[in-house]
């Protein structure tokens, strides 16, 4: 018989608190919690695995009502290593749909948590987020732990495999899409725009292949099968295909060097179905097309001297943290609302950017007068403004540009609170208010620090 061999739950913990603060890397991976008899209980993702299992060994975890059953249970801990942080999460989802352990067990109800699904019934397929799968026309994966992290992954994906995530029904056939113009994510390269014919069927079915691959945990295979075909295009003076697929393996072996996914997550809540705010904003305003790219703009003040403004981006009813910008306010003195929306407005549209980047609709956070310096800026630029809007906060008045652009409708809509397009507004506007707040508050700390 062994004596060194652990008698005691406190005895097992303490030697499992000893195995990872000795043997765990500080490095991405998937741990996995055992019961005496070997039993997984619980599967869990970790950008740094020793720090993060570390955690579950201090006295809060025990006595923290989520985890505390779970560290009274545990036997022993084991780890998975991954290459990036976006390889942890497709990891544990594998892992806990295969074993389903007894503290991941509320991911049994399917419905409940977000899947990635890629659409196999369409001629360019879509790569979505939902929580509610189709039973068939798809392929799926998950279930996901996070919707944050799942969407942070999804942008951190959209770069190197440049798949299409619109709802648009994309017929390859159909001349008419030849005149449709891309949104947004076309002219940042993280979408081939199969919506104006800028890829063929063919070669856009070869790209979500390769995502598959990726997503089913087969990044060496994908790599090597990727280099072969860039030496066979380049063999075959095919170079611009070539140099494509040598970027794509360059972004993909570099994936772990990315950043966290919390720099490319978007916000989780979202109350509504983000398709009906567009369908009824295309309604509402009575728009040609749905305003697919939606961009809003706010001013915060800090300590009532030094103003900064915020300006965020939605495609297709979503956050796109990449679209973000911030900007601390130069030409202005004191607290000026009208001549800070002035400012912005010109800065962000006359900084030489390409018209494929107009938003097809601009929402400024404000009331009348706001609205009427914004199109003042466009009409200084000589630039046609996309549909210009302004949500007055205490009312929740929307006003609306004249078809001209040069001036502002005399009476403001008036929507229902339940109403979807005001909603999808509302949450352009709360979320540009929060990431000004959030540019404010970082200033405030440089000042109070002496940061300067």
């Amino acid at each position: 018989m062994n004596d060194d061999k652990p008698k005691s739950q406190a005895e097992f913990f303490h030697r499992a608190a000893e195995k990872v603060r000795t043997q765990f890397p500080k490095t991405p991976g998937v741990y996995l919690f055992q019961d005496r008899a070997g039993r997984v209980l619980y599967i869990g993702k970790a950008k740094s695995l020793r720090a993060r299992v570390g955690s579950y060994f201090l006295k809060a975890a025990a006595e923290d009502p989520r985890t505390g059953r779970l560290v009274r249970e545990l036997h022993d801990v084991d780890y998975m290593d991954a290459e990036s942080e976006v390889d942890a999460l497709l990891m544990e989802a594998r892992l806990i749909k295969d074993i389903q352990p007894k503290y991941n067990r509320e991911l049994r109800d399917d419905k409940s948590f977000p899947y990635l699904q890629i659409t196999t019934d369409e001629d360019f397929p879509r790569v979505e987020i939902t929580r509610e799968p189709r039973s068939h026309g798809v392929k799926l994966y998950g279930p996901f732990t996070t919707i944050g992290s799942l969407r942070g992954a999804l942008q951190v994906l959209q770069r190197v495999f440049q798949f299409r995530t619109c709802s648009l029904d994309i017929d390859e056939e159909d001349d008419r899409w030849r005149w449709f113009r891309p949104c947004l994510l076309a002219s940042i390269q993280q979408c081939t725009a199969p919506c104006n014919q800028r890829i063929s069927k063919g070669e856009y079915r070869r790209d979500i292949g390769r995502l598959k691959k990726f997503l089913a945990g087969n990044r060496r295979l994908l790599l090597r099968e990727m280099k072969a075909e860039m030496e066979q295009a380049a063999a075959a003076l095919r170079f611009e295909q070539a140099a494509r697929l040598r970027d794509e393996m360059a972004m993909l072996e570099s994936l772990s060097l990315r950043g966290e996914l919390e720099k490319h997550a978007q916000p989780e809540v979202f109350y509504m179905d983000p398709k009906k705010g567009v369908a009824d904003l295309q309604q509402t305003l009575r728009l040609e097309m749905p305003p697919r790219t939606i961009e809003g703009v706010d001013i915060a003040h800090l300590s009532g001297a030094e103003t900064v403004a915020s300006l965020v981006q939605f495609i297709d009813g979503m956050p796109f943290k990449s679209g973000y910008r911030r900007y601390q306010i130069r030409e202005v003195e004191g607290v000026d609302d009208y001549a800070s929306i002035y400012e912005v407005v010109s800065r962000r549209f006359g900084s030489g950017e390409q018209e494929s980047l107009m938003p097809d609709l601009l929402l400024i956070d404000g009331g009348k007068g706001q609205l009427k310096r914004a199109l003042q800026a466009f009409v200084a630029l000589k630039i046609a403004p996309p549909m210009v809007l302004s949500l007055a906060k205490r009312e929740e008045w929307i006003y609306v540009m004249q078809p001209d652009g040069k001036g502002v409708q005399p009476e403001p809509l008036k929507l229902s609170r339940r109403c979807y397009a005001l909603r999808l507004l509302q949450y352009v506007r709360d979320e540009a208010h929060r990431f000004a707040q959030h540019y404010h508050h970082l200033l405030r700390s440089k000042k109070t620090f002496g940061d300067r």
